[in-house]
């Protein structure tokens, strides 16, 4: 007669698998990592939170976790979120963003981006026709303040304009008005806690009967440099370096960097355009080439940035 108190061997292992199945009935995570012989595996569970070991063959053994437990532990090891270090560009035309792609001007500024690395912010406040009076009347000094984080650079580069007396919204002679500007300038990006670079205006491209190129920005190129040593803040002589290139290259050749517009082309220019101020793709290519291996030359802190100094 069989005895009916006694469980079968099939009762038994039932028994245990649905004990074993109530314990991890929310969620369990195995991860199982062999190396060097060790087996490890990890169950993640809701319902407790110990820790077991499990012991595989001859000395090895597992652990196994809380995955609650483990991402608290990750959370707190994980570094605070870090601002990307963004470069502001001050300034005219010459390193303005052109959004009209269909006509060929360019600013220096707009390929700027192609020489860096993405991890560096670059926003380019500079437009069309600005002086340093005009960018400050128009309120566009205040907007990019307001941008502006700690830990930032502020590269600032005004000229061109500056010199137009005849035009009293925009005239700032280099003696008195420009370099107050640029004087307040960077008191209010220091108070910011960021950093300012303040850059001379690029070459205008001039040449006399004889092909000598004429320095039209000399003044103001002059004051920047010294506004920039009085507050000893980074100075890059654009003026001075684009100017020297130019003259490298002499007059012929230097058309290939500025705006030639043939005429029935552009229905703005009927007639066409020869503009020596204004750069096109390759000349805003080549002083941005020109501003970024001055950054390099130099050691600035932005050099970490630059990505190549060719394209």
């Amino acid at each position: 007669m069989k005895n009916s108190s006694k469980p079968t061997t099939g009762k038994i292992f039932n028994a245990l698998r649905y004990s074993l199945a109530s314990v991890f009935v929310v969620s369990s995570t195995f991860t199982v990592a062999d190396q060097q012989g060790t087996s490890t595996l990890h169950i993640s569970y809701a319902a407790q939170s110990s820790a077991y070991a499990l012991t595989s063959s001859g000395s090895q053994s597992a652990s196994i976790q809380s995955a609650t437990n483990k991402g608290s532990e990750e959370a707190v090891k994980a570094p605070p979120y870090k601002k990307p270090v963004t470069l502001h560009l001050v300034g005219d035309s010459t390193m303005s963003d052109k959004p009209m792609l269909s006509y060929p001007e360019r600013g220096w500024g707009q390929l700027l981006p192609e020489f860096m690395l993405p991890n560096l912010n670059i926003k380019n406040h500079a437009a069309n026709g600005r002086s340093t009076k005009r960018f400050v009347d128009e309120g566009r000094w205040q907007l990019l303040l307001s941008d502006l984080s700690e830990g930032d650079f502020v590269a600032i580069q005004f000229g061109h304009n500056d010199q137009k007396q005849s035009d009293p919204a925009r005239y700032a002679d280099p003696e008195n008005a420009y370099p107050a500007y640029l004087n307040q300038f960077v008191q209010d990006v220091e108070a910011k806690g960021a950093s300012v670079i303040i850059a001379s205006s690029i070459c205008r491209r001039h040449f006399t009967e004889e092909g000598v190129l004429k320095r039209t920005l000399l003044a103001y190129a002059d004051t920047a440099k010294k506004v920039a040593a009085q507050n000893n803040v980074p100075f890059i002589p654009m003026n001075a370096l684009t100017c020297d290139f130019l003259a490298q290259v002499g007059e012929p050749n230097s058309n290939h960097y500025f705006i030639k517009v043939p005429a029935d082309l552009y229905a703005r220019y009927p007639e066409g355009k020869t503009d020596d101020t204004h750069l096109n793709v390759v000349g805003a290519a080549k002083m941005a080439q020109i501003f970024v291996r001055e950054l390099k030359a130099t050691a600035h802190p932005l050099a970490k940035y630059v990505y190549r100094d060719t394209l």
